[in-house]
């Protein structure tokens, strides 16, 4: 990959992804480069569907359709990072399915714009954030892919819902969009008005609060695959993980609020969960661990028994 192809990419993901963009930085080169690629070259296929206007869905799908025609080499590349993600892609052995399950992804977002069940939600996710979670276990170069692969898959899943949580508020009133489960409303008693007329309640609360707990878990599963990745990986992984999971704090410091305002991290904040974690990471080179210290994602709850398993009874 030239320079001016990363520098490309980086600028796309500089400018779009702030908060993952901080954790790349710490990559070492022979994955940050490619890592600035592949994000730039999943923006650039997202932006057709989420930056889509007044623009028909025919010429939606035509663009992304030429956009495919170009990551796999069918067609000469009309933007560097294209270029660039050609070449990565060859590198890096990456199988032309998980190209196509991502492109897949961004039609359905031209069709779809609810998801009935979270079944139906993580059939989507398994084209966007899994091709995502497989491209960077690639450029990781894992000694065990296998092992590791199921992790990052999932870890994407978190970082995607989190996502989801975060901009319901944007999703519903630039996208028309409800990516929160229609049956999770529904248990909760939330019809799917009240969300596009950013009408919070006591019911929405509750709503949210099951959604974050679902996503939480995925977030522990993720992260116990850290420890598959290279050693020069797992940091700024875990510090993704750390970052991504922080806005979890702010939505529940905000009431599970995300209709009224959107939940955003400031710089001082996201320096401080940098900061801490690096500081915890120097003492203790175990993800789960760390994760488990300075994230915002509390431990599970323990199992609970009946009295014969001595619920109840006060230990010291």
């Amino acid at each position: 990959m030239q320079q001016e192809h990363i520098d490309a990419g980086e600028e796309i993901q500089k400018r779009t992804g702030k908060t993952f963009y901080l954790a790349t930085r710490f990559l070492p080169d022979r994955v940050r480069n490619a890592t600035h690629i592949l994000y730039a070259f999943f923006r650039i296929a997202d932006e057709v569907v989420d930056d889509a206007a007044g623009v028909p869905p025919a010429q939606q799908r035509a663009e992304l359709e030429s956009l495919r025609a170009q990551a796999l080499g069918r067609a000469e590349p009309e933007d560097p990072v294209l270029e660039a993600f050609q070449e990565l892609r060859r590198r890096y052995d990456i199988t032309d399915s998980e190209v196509d399950s991502f492109i897949d992804a961004m039609e359905t977002d031209i069709a779809t714009s609810r998801y009935e069940t979270y079944d139906d939600l993580e059939t989507y996710m398994r084209g966007s954030a899994a091709a995502v979670g497989v491209m960077m276990t690639a450029i990781m170069e894992p000694d065990d892919p296998e092992t590791a692969l199921p992790h990052a898959i999932t870890l994407g899943e978190a970082f995607q819902m989190t996502n989801f949580l975060r901009d319901v508020r944007e999703d519903v009133v630039e996208r028309d969009r409800i990516y929160v489960p229609q049956e999770t409303l529904r248990s909760h008693g939330v019809s799917e008005e009240e969300i596009e007329n950013l009408e919070y309640s006591a019911s929405f609360r509750a709503a949210m609060a099951e959604e974050l707990k679902r996503t939480e878990r995925l977030y522990r599963e993720g992260v116990a695959g850290i420890r598959y990745l290279p050693e020069d990986c797992q940091l700024p992984v875990l510090l993704a993980a750390v970052l991504y999971a922080e806005h979890h704090a702010v939505i529940r410091a905000q009431g599970y609020d995300v209709l009224s305002s959107e939940p955003s991290l400031s710089t001082s904040r996201k320096l401080w969960c940098l900061a801490k974690t690096r500081w915890y990471w120097h003492w203790n080179r175990d993800p789960e661990a760390v994760f488990e210290r300075v994230s915002a994602i509390s431990s599970p709850e323990p199992e609970r028994h009946g009295p014969e398993h001595g619920e109840g009874v006060p230990t010291q």
